[in-house]
């Protein structure tokens, strides 16, 4: 797509990436459901394993239903470059996998998803890795925490599950400060609601099984490079700035610049630990991304209109979202959120922890399952579910505490959710 830069988000949303097919003239990506592609000779053939030229070798590597896929993400978050995977969590450990090494950690808030701090606390620890978690709100703290150890600083833009939104402006300019890369989990936001490069982002992560894709039928991850950061000034990213043996030598970063780590990604990331996405999955989520600032737009406004209901509401405590006034953070939602504050947010509920399962189990137009973004209003209950694994004072600190349950808000009537819920706290509350 031609001077790309210069469209506009919904033209990009439809037309990054895409070309009509060039043996048949078909206007909509076609799925690539093939293993393998034939090279042009042997000369074409080295050409690509010795990474001299771009192109398809084998689907666990590249696709060229993924590849528009890619170049679509990548167009949308204003990065270099980007590449997809297999899921969120792969995306995660593929975007520290060239950062880290055996006693290296990384700076992560402690505002995550429960899966991630799992992830960070546990999972990590086996490739010799650690984390280190902070209040990010506390920049003092943030900079305390800091040592030579350490490879990366972690947050997401919209906090799952509490909707909580980071100040990524201050927080990257602490990662600058350290010659560090800031990696920022967009999966809550979407590039429609916030883009983290915008605000100083080295590294977006996304989790394109939510918003991006947004109807619930295939999972799938994305790692988009800024192509701003210089890997080679510090001598801390060999991986990108030193030889790689397996390339006869070549320096990443020397060689691709503002590509070095989506090309890292590619020819070792995927190549070596194999967290590739299918392409039927590459496909359902282009056909999602078609209509992201519309969907947006309305799971923005029903969230509003519920959660206002909801403050009102006598048997509810309080209630998180950042686009309410009486929040704390609805300050950063115009600089950092310009189009709204998400979707995405818990609110507790005065009759505790069973009431909480009382309330779940008596909503019917919510579903109540394990997963956020679709165009379907979700819900769930973090401590016993998402967030079991943590001790209750972690949950307390990602806003996950056991009286608290998270909603995800769809594109329904939001009259009709506002009603499911009130029937649900009445019977919650008895």
């Amino acid at each position: 797509m031609p001077d790309a830069p210069a469209y506009g988000f919904d033209t990009l949303q439809v037309h990054a990436g895409s070309r009509p097919d060039p043996a048949t003239g078909a206007r909509q990506t076609p799925i690539y459901q093939s293993t393998a592609f034939v090279f042009r000779d042997s000369d074409h053939a080295a050409a690509l394993f010795n990474l001299q030229e771009v192109g398809f070798i084998y689907s666990r590597l590249t696709n060229p239903t993924v590849a528009v896929l890619q170049e679509r993400i990548a167009a949308l978050e204003g990065g270099a470059g980007a590449v997809c995977c297999s899921s969120g969590h792969a995306a995660q450990i593929m975007a520290l996998f060239p950062l880290m090494g055996p006693g290296r950690n990384l700076i992560a808030s402690t505002r995550l998803y429960g899966g991630t701090v799992t992830q960070f606390t546990q999972t990590i620890r086996r490739f010799g890795w650690s984390a280190t978690f902070v209040d990010f709100d506390d920049l003092d703290a943030l900079r305390a925490a800091i040592d030579d150890d350490t490879r990366a600083i972690f947050c997401e833009s919209i906090a799952n599950p509490g909707g909580y939104i980071t100040d990524l402006d201050a927080v990257a300019a602490v990662a600058d400060e350290a010659g560090l890369p800031l990696i920022v989990d967009n999966t809550s936001a979407t590039p429609y609601l916030c883009r983290p490069i915008d605000h100083g982002a080295t590294l977006v992560v996304h989790s394109t099984t939510k918003y991006l894709t947004g109807n619930g039928t295939v999972t799938g991850g994305a790692i988009v490079d800024s192509g701003r950061f210089d890997w080679s000034a510090s001598g801390k990213f060999p991986s990108l700035s030193e030889p790689e043996p397996a390339y006869h030598g070549l320096k990443f970063h020397e060689t691709f610049g503002a590509l070095a780590f989506t090309f890292h990604g590619i020819a070792i990331g995927l190549r070596d630990l194999g967290m590739t996405m299918n392409p039927q999955g590459a496909h359902y989520t282009l056909m999602g991304i078609e209509t992201l600032s519309l969907r947006m737009q309305r799971h923005v406004e029903n969230a509003v209109k519920v959660a206002s209901w909801l403050e009102r509401d006598p048997r509810v405590a309080y209630v998180t979202y950042a686009g309410l006034p009486s929040s704390p953070y609805n300050a950063r939602v115009p600089r950092i959120c310009p189009k709204g504050a998400g979707a995405l947010f818990t609110f507790s509920l005065k009759a505790g922890y069973d009431g909480c399962v009382k309330l779940i189990d008596s909503l019917e137009l919510f579903s109540h399952v394990a997963n956020l973004g679709d165009t379907r209003s979700l819900i769930i209950h973090s401590a016993s579910t998402t967030h079991r694994q943590l001790t209750e004072a972690q949950q307390v600190a990602a806003g996950a505490a056991p009286d608290v349950v998270r909603l995800s808000i769809g594109i329904e009537d939001p009259d009709d959710l506002i009603a499911d819920l009130d029937q649900a706290l009445a019977k919650a509350s008895a």
